[in-house]
């Protein structure tokens, strides 16, 4: 399987030894967005929605699932995670929310997983929190925007 490196030569699931790779700094940044109805925008900017502060709650959540990437990836290794930030923006054109995750490191391996974790999992507790008003809303446009160091360099997905 080649160029897949979570599989042996025999095609058989493993995690990546890196060991003997060098320890770099490491960022990734990712986002993602939580399309709604305007009035359920609304219900979250004006501090409206029942179970509180959505917004700080998502923030919250998104830097607990960086944390926790490891645990419900299974072939990802656990790092040491020097920063995780997450900026969550209200946009009345979508209408929704842009979720941004920034994670960084200085490891062995990057923190690209990390970042698209803590953005899931943002969006999917803004979700939970104000699902009782909209049942209908998306989660969409997942995506690593930028990483860079290790040996593989920079990535910036276009615009």
């Amino acid at each position: 399987m080649s160029g897949l490196t979570h599989f042996d030569a025999q095609g058989q699931a493993h995690m990546v030894d890196v060991s003997d790779k060098e320890r770099t700094d490491r960022i990734a940044v990712a986002e993602g967005w939580v399309r709604m109805a305007p009035e359920t925008l609304a219900l979250i900017t004006e501090g409206g929605a029942k179970k509180g502060d959505v917004l700080s709650v998502a923030r919250l959540a998104g830097i607990m699932g960086a944390k926790k990437t490891a645990d419900l990836i299974p072939l990802c290794h656990p790092l040491p995670i020097t920063k995780v930030a997450l900026e969550l923006t209200a946009d009345p054109d979508r209408p929704g929310v842009r979720v941004v995750a920034t994670v960084k490191t200085a490891g062995q391996t990057g923190v690209e997983m990390e970042a698209l974790t803590a953005v899931s999992i943002a969006c999917l507790t803004i979700y939970d929190m104000v699902k009782a008003v909209e049942k209908g809303m998306t989660i969409e446009d997942v995506r690593l925007i930028l990483k860079d160091g290790g040996k593989s360099g920079r990535y910036e997905a276009a615009p």
